[in-house]
């Protein structure tokens, strides 16, 4: 009987086979969207990535036969610890073939891990922060996914609960279809909200003008999130590397910013044409041709995907968003786009998925974090 050997990752090399390993796996996956290979190397790297300043992280592969059958990143969030106390080994960057004994070696590693680290409990699959990707799909397996969704197969879930890790958090993600003609009573209240609060729609001309809101746009994101549970606030240098790693791919039509009288941000919304398909034709790579998937992609396409929002708390539950979604709705119209995704929130967010009560939104897509409590 073959037996299952796990290595921590030690040279670029080894980097590399961490990250295309889920490549091989899914290859033949119609549902499998790869990340960008450079940005999941660079992850890794404490220039590139700043929450790699005040975390500590280790990743692993797991052999049999000589050949790779899984892989995992542990990390731990000192900063998570300092300001939240909560103090855990999160896990992530887990993939594994249809085989216990190779689960069971990768959450091993885990807990192994956290014992070294004198750490009582670990979680995952889940990153460095709350903007990274997390969550083990667990409903949705025949849909496509997108680029800042965790895809995995049926099994994995299955795998890790017979291992005994049970449901710590649970997202969900909603599917929408725009209609044809918003409803006379969507124009009247917006128009309605619109005067109450003195608000106005923010025009940009060029993407440069975006560039002076994209603080206040964190800032936002602060005030909107603050009130979970697991929450911690964006640093500076996480600031300056989204801008720097997101910026790029936003295109300044689908983004929807909303002003007071005083010209102060008080809500915004960001929206992408879908780039999955571009991401599976380019295999990852935007050289030397995968631009062109990109390009086409954003210029040509009936799907969309929901990535961030933020409301300031005074204009919260007021209506504000009627405002947003009829801007959402005249861009789709004028783009083609006829299918909206959201992104993962928690199910205990209702005030964000209360956004998409008047659009029909099927919950076609759970995930969940697992954790174990270590003796």
């Amino acid at each position: 009987m073959s037996t299952i050997s796990v290595i921590e990752v030690k040279t670029p090399d080894q980097l590399k086979q961490f990250v295309k390993f889920p490549m091989d796996l899914y290859k033949n996956n119609p549902y499998y969207v790869p990340s960008f290979i450079n940005d999941e190397i660079n992850i890794w790297n404490p220039n590139e990535n700043p929450a790699m300043q005040y975390s500590e992280a280790k990743q692993f592969l797991a052999f049999k036969d000589n050949k790779i059958v899984g892989r995992i990143a542990v990390m731990i969030n000192h900063k998570e610890e300092k300001e939240l106390g909560i103090r855990k080994v999160r896990f992530g960057w887990i993939d594994f073939i249809d085989d216990p004994e190779v689960s069971k070696a990768l959450i091993d590693t885990t807990i192994n891990y956290a014992k070294e680290k004198k750490i009582n409990k670990i979680e995952g699959p889940m990153g460095f922060t709350n903007l990274d990707k997390a969550g083990m799909l667990t409903l949705g397996f025949d849909k496509l996914a997108t680029m800042i969704g965790i895809y995995n197969h049926e099994y994995y879930p299955k795998h890790l609960e017979k291992l005994g890790l049970t449901k710590e958090k649970e997202w969900v993600e909603f599917e929408l279809q725009f209609p044809e003609i918003l409803p006379d009573k969507i124009h009247k209240f917006n128009e309605l909200i619109s005067q109450k609060y003195k608000l106005k729609v923010l025009n940009f001309k060029s993407k440069e003008e975006i560039i002076e809101y994209v603080d206040p746009m964190f800032d936002l994101l602060d005030e909107t999130y603050k009130h979970l549970s697991t929450y911690t606030p964006i640093s500076d240098e996480q600031r300056k590397t989204y801008k720097e790693k997101y910026f790029k791919l936003i295109d300044k039509d689908y983004i929807v910013c909303v002003a007071d009288d005083a010209d102060q941000l008080i809500a915004f919304a960001i929206t992408m044409p879908s780039y999955s398909t571009a991401l599976q034709k380019s295999g990852g790579k935007l050289l030397p041709f995968g631009w062109w998937h990109f390009l086409k992609a954003g210029k040509k396409n009936d799907r969309a995907n929901f990535y961030l929002i933020g409301i300031h708390p005074d204009y919260q539950r007021r209506g504000v968003t009627s405002i947003i979604f009829k801007e959402i709705w005249k861009l789709f119209r004028k783009k083609g786009v006829k299918y909206l995704e959201t992104n993962p929130e928690l199910e205990e967010n209702k005030s964000i998925q209360l956004l998409w009560q008047d659009y029909n939104p099927v919950n076609h897509k759970r995930r969940r974090t697992y954790s174990l409590d270590i003796i």
